[in-house]
């Protein structure tokens, strides 16, 4: 369970193998299945003192004309130390695997989904099932989907066969999507997410100011004490512009909150042009800003402060800038014959910069505890993948 950096760069990196967004093509929202595809990714996180990198490959085949299958691979090759790592311990290395494989029904106008995934550390186990199901209204302009997903995660600690933890989670979501005109689409989402047990890292700690009558006047290390209840809530709205000459512009504003006492919020805008038959282009932006849990903390005055007690990074206050840009050529076959029918061919860099509010940096030394500098820093996410349709 190795300690990475932002939620933000999981999503870049396990976001299906990279498929490419809708484009000026056109859009539907009628109850079709996903087309026969395979995607083969290279990805890459470089940031915060951590590297991580690996393939994916992804598969959709259609085995009759009502069910799709999907299958795919995904691995993480984790290595370096990030700041947590860096005061307390030594760099590391490991590997996360991941598999996963769903299936589609087509029954008219419902689609119905399930899907199965399983990931796997040397001291991380997560299983995660899930169900959906989609519906088309009004003409196949509107569609109403609802999903469900069971989590059942393994916490373990290395160096310590004894230490075995369990983590349940449970996620719901709704989602509406409309055709406004010919040329808007919005997309409106409401997601809640239970999570209960081990719900800390057992290699992290929290610091806390020595006794006054100890004459090092410093601080020490224990480790974080986690609430074992989470519930959060996301919203959010999305939507899609297509413009005469095939671009579009896309807009995301969503936020969260959970009774940890975290609020955030983020906003996401993007361009995708279109260059001749074959070339697209697509740039985005996106901020991100988040406030800190209640019981997180960078110093806490002494070891009992209080009930729950944290100093992760990502409980603190933040914020994110993405830029990103992503370039597509795309390659006629001239076989659609035959089994393939076109492939493509992408690069998808992002560079995100994080800044924390109240989370400083303990590698410093010969100041003060509790006043050392915020800590923050660049991150590049890389992605390379070609798509084929058969």
């Amino acid at each position: 369970m190795a300690v990475i950096d932002l939620r933000t760069v999981k999503t870049l990196l396990r976001s299906s193998a990279g498929l490419l967004a809708l484009v000026a093509y056109g859009v539907s929202v009628a109850a079709v299945l996903p087309e026969d595809r395979a995607d083969v990714m290279y990805h890459s996180y470089d940031g915060g003192g951590v590297k991580i990198d690996g393939p994916a490959v992804l598969v959709r085949k259609s085995v009759t004309d009502d069910v799709s299958v999907s299958a795919q691979y995904y691995v993480d090759q984790i290595s370096g130390a990030s700041i947590d790592v860096q005061v307390l311990a030594s760099e590391y290395a490991e590997e996360r695997t991941q598999y996963d494989i769903g299936a589609d029904y087509l029954l008219n106008k419902t689609i119905i989904n399930v899907g199965y995934s399983n990931s796997t550390e040397n001291d991380y186990e997560a299983d995660t099932y899930s169900l959906g199901i989609s519906q088309d209204f009004f003409g196949d302009l509107s569609t109403l989907s609802l999903s469900f997903a069971y989590g059942s995660d393994v916490v373990k600690k290395t160096g310590d066969p004894t230490f075995k933890e369990e983590i349940e989670r449970q996620g719901y979501q709704f989602s509406w999507t409309q055709v406004v005109t010919k040329n808007l689409l919005m997309n409106f989402i409401y997601h809640v997410v239970t999570d209960e047990g081990y719900l800390n890292n057992p290699y992290r700690s929290f610091r806390y100011l020595n006794d006054a009558d100890d004459p090092s006047g410093g601080y020490s290390w224990l480790t974080e004490i986690y609430p074992e209840t989470r519930t959060s809530h996301a919203y959010a709205v999305r939507g899609k512009y297509f413009m005469p000459y095939r671009a579009a512009f896309s807009f995301e504003y969503r936020r969260f909150n959970d009774t940890w006492g975290i609020n955030a919020y983020n906003m996401d805008l993007g361009y995708v042009h279109p260059f001749n038959e074959q070339w697209i282009l697509d740039v985005h932006y996106r901020y991100y800003s988040q406030g800190d849990a209640d019981f997180y903390s960078d110093l806490f005055p002494r070891a009992d402060f209080q009930n729950y007690m944290g100093r992760d990074k990502e409980l603190s206050a933040f914020t994110t800038n993405t830029f990103g840009v992503k370039v597509s050529y795309e390659i006629d076959t001239g076989w659609s014959n035959d089994w393939l029918e076109k492939a493509s061919v992408t690069l998808a860099w992002d560079i995100i910069s994080l800044d924390y509010e109240n989370f400083l940096d303990a590698r410093e030394e010969g100041v003060p505890a509790g006043s050392e500098s915020a800590y923050s820093f660049d991150a590049d996410v890389i992605r390379f993948f070609i798509s084929a349709w058969f």
